[in-house]
């Protein structure tokens, strides 16, 4: 019996999309919700750029956009496609032509604004572009960069207008006769974006792309993020996100990752589950999680550990971690393996030992998967 037939109140029943591909990851349609960021380097410092690619993927980003905002720019995207192990999305704003040569150099996906991409002539354009080299399309549009004529009738960026500007859209990639599109309505403010979204989930079946833009600095913006899109996935809305930080790309990959894996929609790398701590505390808890944390960045196997001061509620969390540990007295606590007792540890030796306690148990999941997909 799955964990979900016995707690059906930790269901999430998604919105049924379209799926679309970015490259070799599937958007929509059911597939996991992939996780974005976005390079923040000079596109046409090459190198640099490749290297917080190559840092993003080993986070665990499925996908990367790059911002195009010059030839120089569409130029260099060639060689960084080339080195890029996960799909690269051209950023375009503007200039059209740049969404050209983008598909031309050979990126998986173009993200276009409505709001400053041009007339339905150009649109055409970048259609035949991406029908050409194999691209999707992200229409991206921005509640800071509405088109005028929407700002005149509503008075306002407000969802009505946000999701009008999506639909435009939508309807002229429809009418060229391309369907590889998917959509995001993005506003800084929560509540206008998780508005606008629940109006375009309604409105199309086209994956949607979740994000709250410029949300701001690490702190800030992975709470604003955690609750605007905690609560669009939390009812079903997205297909991928991006966390918008103000912060190195791989700290929104990694906040993407928490907010997913806290809704049980993905589950990549170690989920330390640890108490606050207080004076029971039986060793330093939060120095602790610290350098676990730092120490199990390399587990990319799905597994939880959970680190407990105290007895009060050690016990218990273990019992629903892969491995555990629970502060005792007298120096030592309690080592738990699949929710049993095991043995105990000393403090000083503790962090090594719960290091190599969660190396050992994923490498034994990872041989019984490998075992199960050779049968």
């Amino acid at each position: 019996m799955s964990i979900n037939a016995v707690r059906p109140w930790k269901n999430i029943y998604r919105r049924e999309s379209r799926q679309v591909m970015v490259g070799k990851v599937p958007v929509g349609g059911g597939a996991p919700i992939s996780v974005q960021t976005m390079t923040n380097t000079l596109t046409t410092d090459v190198k640099a750029t490749v290297a917080q690619v190559l840092a993003a993927a080993e986070a665990g980003a499925d996908i990367v956009r790059v911002s195009v905002p010059d030839e120089g720019s569409s130029r260099a995207l060639k060689e960084i496609v080339a080195e890029s192990p996960v799909p690269i999305v051209a950023d375009i704003h503007f200039h059209y032509k740049r969404a050209l040569e983008s598909a031309e150099a050979g990126a998986a996906c173009l993200r276009i604004n409505p709001g400053n991409i041009g007339d339905a002539k150009r649109v055409t354009e970048v259609v035949r572009a991406a029908k050409d080299h194999g691209c999707s399309i992200r229409i991206g549009v921005n509640a800071g960069s509405l088109e005028k004529h929407l700002l005149e009738k509503y008075g306002e960026p407000c969802p009505e207008a946000m999701v009008e500007s999506g639909l435009d859209h939508i309807k002229l990639l429809q009418d060229n006769d391309f369907h590889e599109f998917k959509i995001s309505c993005k506003a800084s403010d929560v509540f206008l974006s998780a508005a606008a979204y629940q109006q375009l989930a309604e409105a199309t079946d086209a994956p949607i792309h979740l994000g709250i833009t410029e949300a701001g600095g690490l702190t800030s913006g992975t709470i604003k993020s955690a609750i605007g899109l905690g609560n669009l996935l939390w009812m079903g809305i997205g297909d991928t996100i991006r966390v918008s930080l103000s912060a190195d790309p791989v700290e929104e990959v990694k906040v993407g990752f928490e907010i997913l894996k806290s809704l049980g929609l993905r589950h990549r790398g170690v989920n330390i589950i640890s108490c606050p701590s207080c004076a029971r505390q039986g060793f330093d808890v939060i120095k602790t999680v610290e350098a676990l944390e730092r120490r199990l960045e390399h587990i990319k196997t799905p597994m939880s550990l959970s680190i407990i001061g105290c007895v009060v509620n050690g016990p218990g969390e273990a019992l629903m971690t892969d491995v555990g540990f629970t502060g005792g007295g007298a120096g030592h606590g309690m080592v738990y393996l699949a929710g049993k007792q095991d043995h105990k540890i000393s403090n000083d030796q503790m962090i090594e030992h719960i290091v190599e306690q969660v190396e050992a148990k994923a490498a034994q999941i990872e041989a019984a998967e490998k075992a199960e997909a050779a049968e």
